[in-house]
């Protein structure tokens, strides 16, 4: 008797087995970028700068700087001085020169970068911010 039950019990878990890996599973689609499917430069500009400017903390701020140099362009002068401003106000030095790394990163071309840096200059004097070259890092 108790081997007729351990072998009913041992049929019906392998047959329950087959059964669950036969059915075909039904998986869920993602809309990741939802939402910003037809965002203009400008207005991608304009979001990131009002986003900058209402940083209150740390994280916020570095967040921001990777949602920003995630996308599939190089930011503004004016994205990159608001986010130069907010890590002054966060009181943090090292965000303000992996501000000018990322961006490096970002640029096409060392002349490309130049010029940014070359129109971040005023900023940069006035916050007292230095390059990582410039560093000697």
């Amino acid at each position: 008797m108790l081997r007729t039950a351990v072998t009913n019990i041992a049929r019906a878990t392998a047959v329950r087995s087959v059964a669950n890996v036969s059915r075909p599973m039904i998986m869920g689609s993602r809309f990741y970028s939802a939402g910003h499917e037809d965002e203009s430069f400008e207005s991608f500009t304009e979001r990131y700068v009002k986003f900058f400017d209402n940083v209150e903390d740390l994280f916020e701020l570095q967040r921001g700087l990777n949602n920003a140099f995630a996308y599939d362009l190089v930011p503004a002068t004016s994205v990159i001085e608001s986010a130069l401003k907010a890590s002054r106000r966060v009181n943090d030095f090292a965000t303000g020169v992996r501000v000018f790394e990322g961006l490096k990163d970002k640029v096409e071309s060392d002349k490309q970068y130049q010029e940014y840096l070359t129109e971040l200059e005023p900023i940069r004097k006035e916050l007292g911010l230095l390059t990582k070259e410039e560093l000697s890092l």
